[in-house]
């Protein structure tokens, strides 16, 4: 048997600790990774404070992972040892419902969280299914590449599945940790885009990374002058804004998408939706196949994550600094 290290917490809201752990055995298709980088997701935060009711304890969190292959099962093909690969929030599937036969893991009704029951990536190594280890390309620095993992194809598969290009009119709703890349991607495909915030003072920042425009939204009036705007607006944020004004901002046949989830039920009067042909609708993540895909665009086009580099031993000050919204836009963690 081998021994990992890590941090885990040991109850709910509690500070993490260090932690030694038995690794499962590594089985035919599984690949064992010895980490470098794991970015800290605000998912990770609701983990650790069993927000979901869900968490299992003592708890190693983390599932934005970057690291060489240290070992492969016999039936591995494709990854050697020495190579960098990425894990994000899957871990593994069942391989044989249909969505897993589709390519789309994500969905199958059997995936395996990376942290549930874990261990995840805040330890030395990791052990996963093989088919859910994918390659880094060469361009993407390691600290840089770890949120793509999970914030990257958050918000990119659903602007893939939009089919979003040159004709498409674009709202990036939050400019944080998963708005930042939304913002480039949206870029990258040809949109033209528009960040909203509530914070004037990302207007410049945002701007940066490529966005057309910019929206204050805190303001009534900024929201009432983009009505009937835009094709897709992509919600990031965790927080309950006036979101009948948002299906105002789009255009007939315009959709409204979560990938952030606010605290409190949406409620919202019909007759906007059926009057314009509009969707509201939500998206989690995305396959193996679209990380790959994701991480690709991302290497052509220059996006990256913005992000505060923190060592292993500071794992507790670094989720304090994410819980407190101090960081801009991405911590990750360097072993």
């Amino acid at each position: 048997m081998s021994t990992f290290h890590g941090y885990a917490a040991p109850a709910a809201g509690k500070p993490l600790e260090p932690f030694s752990f038995q690794a499962r055995p590594l089985g035919p298709g599984d690949v064992e990774i010895a980490i470098s980088h794991c970015g800290i997701c605000h998912s990770d935060l609701h983990l650790l404070n069993d927000d979901w009711k869900m968490s299992q304890f003592p708890l190693v969190a983390g599932h934005e992972i970057i690291g060489t292959v240290a070992q492969v099962g016999s039936a591995v093909r494709g990854l050697t040892p020495g190579q960098r690969v990425g894990v994000g929030g899957q871990c593994g599937s069942c391989g044989t419902c249909e969505w897993c036969e589709r390519g789309e893991e994500n969905l199958c009704a059997q995936l395996q969280p990376t942290c549930i029951p874990g261990p995840g990536g805040f330890a030395d190594r990791i052990r996963v299914n093989a088919r859910f280890a994918l390659p880094i390309p060469e361009a993407l620095p390691s600290r840089d590449a770890a949120p793509l993992l999970c914030a990257g194809i958050t918000v990119y598969s659903p602007l893939r599945e939009a089919g979003i290009g040159a004709h498409s009119r674009v709202g990036i709703i939050g400019v944080g940790g998963l708005g930042h890349l939304a913002v480039q991607f949206a870029r990258a495909m040809g949109a033209e885009v528009t960040a909203f915030s509530t914070s004037p003072d990302k207007e410049t920042e945002a701007r940066a990374l490529g966005a057309h425009r910019f929206v204050a939204a805190r303001e009534p009036s900024a929201l009432a002058a983009v009505r009937g705007s835009f094709d897709f607006l992509l919600a990031t944020v965790t927080a309950d804004l006036p979101w009948l004004d948002y299906v105002a901002a789009l255009r007939p046949r315009g959709t409204l998408c979560f990938v952030g989830m606010p605290p409190s039920p949406m409620m919202l009067p019909a007759l906007p939706l059926i009057f314009g042909n509009k969707k509201v609708t939500g998206s989690n993540t995305g396959s193996p196949g679209g990380i790959r895909e994701m991480l690709e665009v991302a290497a052509r086009n220059g996006i990256r994550a913005r992000t505060e580099l923190f060592p292993l031993k500071d794992i507790n000050t670094a989720i304090g600094r994410v819980a407190r919204n101090e960081v801009r836009y991405r911590a990750v963690l360097e072993l």
